[in-house]
């Protein structure tokens, strides 16, 4: 998509503070962050939604919580805890388009979000 900021990300076109990268997943700080610690993980491959993964690509989803999984052990932030968050479609405060995961940390996160 060359409209989409987080495949102008993934292309080298925009920087990025990138923590994790591989062939198929980049993990990077978010510009606008809402916790001490807010990470962005994203599949190099442009899905709008988890919906729109076709079934045979599903394995995607398990390459990112790798992605995260490796991400929040190598930055410590197992201990106090952290929160993952994907929000779906607009009125769930999707912003971009790009099927992406909030790694939110380094503060207490209050319950209900939202």
């Amino acid at each position: 998509m060359t409209d989409c900021i987080f495949c102008k990300i993934i292309a080298g076109q925009i920087p990025a503070a990138k923590i994790f990268e591989d062939e198929n997943i980049i993990v990077f700080k978010d510009i606008t962050p809402k916790a001490p610690v807010h990470l962005l993980a994203i599949p190099k491959t442009h899905f709008a939604t988890i919906q729109d993964i076709p079934e045979p690509e599903m394995g995607i989803i398990t390459k990112l919580f790798s992605a995260i999984a490796k991400t929040v052990q190598t930055l410590g932030l197992c201990e106090k805890g952290y929160r993952l968050v994907i929000n779906s479609g607009e009125r769930a405060g999707q912003a971009v388009p790009h099927i992406h995961v909030h790694i939110l940390a380094g503060r207490e996160l209050a319950w209900p979000p939202g």
